[in-house]
């Protein structure tokens, strides 16, 4: 019976593709920003022929079996895309869920006359179908955590840039919580720069810090170690008048640590220290008559 149910499926192979294209082609969440046809054709067109290359009685009740792995592989391949691309995990499922329909369409067509026979194949092929299913969510959930863990190491390095403000000066603005993972970012750009560019003062900027707490604390003066480390200077600027009060009601102790209340003061500090000055320059404007 199951040899009966897999001949049908590969004989009727052109009509289960084009039932299950139609099927695509008409649903209104069809997403031609993302994919095009000829693409989602390609794409749909090779699961079909792997997954009825790869049936046999083991696979139809058994899609564990490493003969089913080429088509686990192209069923990563389109979720991991799919989640890269910016489907949802809706319309990823409804791709596989669709192929699903098309097979048991075909079923339907062949065995309407053997109602017995149908029953069987049809609960073989949806068992089959809803565990390819479950594969697919579970890959399309691990590439969307893979894009979101890339996106959030991207904006840690967009939001922490080193600026060099002057010739031994480096200034680093710090914008949004700091947590342990964001404070390796900050460290590692920070030294990075101060050896590329041989600067002696770093200036980490935290006006843009929401709160700060103990824990937070504990990473600024971690982030000042190792700048010590280096050979360079360390000094907090951004210290509100909420941050200082809190710093003192925690018990935090910064007096080792050289503390500025805007990026201003910093600089300043900073051009003293490297015996700079910075002057107002008054030009005297001429004017010129015409006659």
């Amino acid at each position: 019976m199951q040899g009966n149910t897999i001949n049908i499926l590969k004989k009727r192979r052109n009509a289960l593709l084009e039932y299950w294209m139609n099927a695509q082609m008409a649903d209104e969440g069809l997403r031609e920003d993302l994919i095009s046809n000829e693409e989602l054709r390609a794409s749909s067109e090779e699961l079909v022929d792997t997954l009825l290359s790869s049936l046999s009685e083991e696979t139809l009740t058994n899609t564990d079996s490493s003969d089913f792995d080429p088509v686990l592989e192209i069923l990563a391949g389109i979720s991991i895309t799919r989640a890269r691309q910016g489907f949802s995990p809706r319309e990823t499922g409804l791709f596989v869920l669709g192929l699903k329909e098309a097979l048991l369409q075909v079923l339907g067509e062949e065995l309407k006359d053997t109602p017995s026979e149908l029953y069987d194949a049809t609960l073989k092929v949806s068992r089959m179908m809803d565990s390819l299913s479950i594969v697919t969510f579970e890959t399309f959930i691990k590439g969307r955590e893979e894009v979101i863990l890339r996106q959030t190491d991207e904006m840690a390095e967009i939001s922490t840039p080193v600026i060099r403000v002057w010739d031994g000066i480096l200034a680093l603005p710090i914008i949004g919580t700091l947590d342990s993972s964001r404070t390796q970012v900050v460290m590692e750009n920070l030294l990075q720069e101060i050896v590329e560019t041989g600067s002696g003062i770093a200036i980490l900027d935290i006006s843009g810090v929401p709160a700060v707490d103990s824990l937070v604390a504990q990473h600024l003066i971690k982030t000042v170690s190792a700048t010590r480390l280096m050979g360079a200077e360390c000094i907090i600027s951004g210290i509100r008048p909420e941050i200082a009060q809190t710093i003192v009601h925690l018990g935090i102790d910064l007096s080792s640590i050289i503390t500025k209340a805007s990026l201003a003061s910093a600089l300043r500090f900073a051009f003293a220290n490297l015996n700079l000055e910075v002057r107002k320059v008054n030009r005297e404007r001429t004017t010129t008559r015409q006659f």
